[in-house]
């Protein structure tokens, strides 16, 4: 049978609309309840087809129309999978996130859901809209088609928006986040913004900050050693320090660590808040761009000329933070000697710093290590079986098929394993409190919804997010020598109790190493009240 490529375009918006967005319209049910607003809910169908249609309509062509489809078609099945899945909203911020996954990361996230939506919303629509039959006329008659196409359905989107006019100004005025769970045109509009504020022609500028930097110390005072702990989605409340009810921190509440229970997250996702947290930028004014082409923390303690830094990463990457400083992967057996059954563990970063500090004695020293912590959803892999503490378990990667519960004591076994190694690093620096002045500083990167209303995994707009995602545990801990001698640790203790967020890491890094410059502000370090 053939037929037009504009009756196409119709039937395949109208299966986008029926397939692809139950997230959608489970969204909009909440809002406006479908038996109490049944009209108007349909009328959304109708201005999401003719929507659809419309972006469709405006590439059509013989030799577009089905590679258009068919590609749209595809992304869209993995995105509905997600967005129904893990409730998880897919923007330019998760783009970026999913450009910079490596494949481990992306192997736990396959399932035979997943297949499933791949085949039966992917790969078996694509192959009948490759077989179907078009029949293409002239230039002439194919652009009025075209126009004619593009005309009616611009009116009827105008006609239905215009009849439920009250409806449309609470949904457009009051309810913008609605819009973000419509498939596919909110991925799409999010590539387009990805693209805009990823990629430039023009070649990088890197803008140098802090280049007046200097570190004023005696000839005699100890040098710094501080070991820096990039956490990865920890969420604070899974703390029994904050006041969990679980003791996921027997080990670390030993200690005499300074908790700081009410910290903020500068974005809810990896790609966002690491870069952000090491920037010279708060929250309101960081951007992708900015971040990319701007000097970071590690930039102007490494312009001081008197502290040796280095990034060791058990996660995907530093996304771009540790470009100019010493990096080391340790995802892989090859440099690190913890890995079992393919998963390296976080603790192996730890063998081997005795050379790099042994190496650089006569330097203060920035050493970061980049956790793999609780990253989702195969919570179960990331920690060992003696762990195991908290059951039962959720052994799959499908966080909905099981109990909330098992989920959560899943993740509570995995924030178990990241105090033993929390514990370990303290006990590392411990070996070097006659030598050097130690501290350990650890923040998360954000924090991770486990089934609350529904919402699993992170990345959700920080406008939207919920607490989960965006309170991160954050723990100091100073040394029994010099460090801790130059704190008002009852002080300390004060400040722990304040609000505060990423932010402050910038100011807070350059204060612990009393680095002298003009970026620095001493309003945003966290610790400079507390300095004797």
């Amino acid at each position: 049978m053939k037929f037009n490529q504009y009756k196409l375009i119709i039937v395949i918006s109208i299966f986008l609309g029926i397939f692809y967005n139950l997230s959608f319209f489970t969204n909009v049910n909440k809002v406006y309840p479908f038996t109490e607003n049944i009209f108007f809910v349909l009328s959304l169908f109708v201005v999401l087809v003719a929507f659809t249609a419309f972006l469709f309509s405006l590439f059509a062509s013989k030799y577009t129309t089905k590679p258009i489809l068919i590609l749209i078609i595809f992304i869209s099945a993995y995105t509905a999978y997600f967005m129904d899945t893990y409730k998880v909203v897919i923007d330019s911020d998760m783009i970026r996130n999913t450009m910079q996954t490596n494949l481990a990361e992306s192997l736990d996230l396959f399932s035979l859901k997943l297949l499933a939506y791949v085949v039966l919303l992917g790969l078996i629509p694509s192959f009948l809209i490759y077989k179907s039959k078009i029949e293409y006329n002239t230039f002439g008659k194919e652009l009025l088609s075209r126009i004619k196409t593009i005309i009616l359905l611009s009116l009827i989107i105008t006609i239905t928006i215009f009849s439920f006019n009250k409806y449309y100004s609470s949904f457009f005025r009051e309810h913008k986040p609605l819009r973000y769970h419509v498939n596919p045109v909110y991925w799409i509009y999010s590539i387009g913004k990805y693209i805009n504020t990823t990629v430039d022609s023009k070649p990088i500028e890197m803008k140098k900050i802090g280049t007046d930097a200097k570190i004023n110390e005696s000839i005699t005072e100890k040098k710094e050693l501080i070991i820096m702990v990039v956490g990865e989605t920890a969420r604070a409340d899974r703390f029994s320090l904050n006041g969990y009810e679980k003791d996921t921190n027997p080990l670390l509440k030993k200690e005499n660590i300074f908790n700081f229970s009410n910290v903020t997250s500068c974005g809810t996702s990896t790609a966002v808040s690491v870069p952000c947290m090491f920037s010279i930028f708060n929250e309101d004014s960081y951007n992708y761009k900015k971040g990319r082409s701007t000097q970071n923390v590690l930039d102007v303690l490494f312009n001081s000329k008197d502290v040796s830094i280095l990034w060791r990463d058990n996660n995907s990457s530093s996304k771009g933070v540790a470009d100019r400083v010493t990096y080391e992967d340790f995802k892989t057996s090859k440099t690190n000697s913890i890995c079992i059954e393919g998963e390296c563990r976080d603790v192996g970063m730890i063998v081997g710093l005795d050379k790099y500090i042994e190496k650089n004695k006569n330097k203060d020293i920035l050493i970061v290590l980049h956790q793999m912590g609780n990253h989702g959803p195969a919570y179960y892999k990331r920690y060992p079986k003696s762990f195991e503490k908290f059951t039962p378990v959720c052994n799959t990667n499908q966080l909905e098929q099981c109990t909330q519960e098992e989920v959560g004591n899943t993740y509570d076994n995995a924030i178990l394993y990241t105090d033993y190694f929390l514990s370990e690093v303290i006990k590392f620096l411990k070996t070097y409190s006659n030598s050097h002045e130690t501290a350990m500083l650890y923040m998360s990167d954000h924090g991770e919804s486990l089934g609350e209303n529904g919402l699993y995994l992170h990345g959700m707009p920080k406008l939207i997010a919920p607490e989960e995602q965006v309170k991160i545990p954050t723990i100091l801990w100073l040394g029994d020598g010099e460090m801790s001698e130059d704190y008002n640790l009852q002080k300390l203790k004060e400040l722990s109790k304040k609000n505060f967020s990423q932010d402050n890491l910038f100011h807070t890094l350059l204060g612990f190493f009393e680095v002298e410059t003009n970026v620095y502000d001493s309003k945003m370090d966290i610790l400079n009240d507390a300095k004797k």
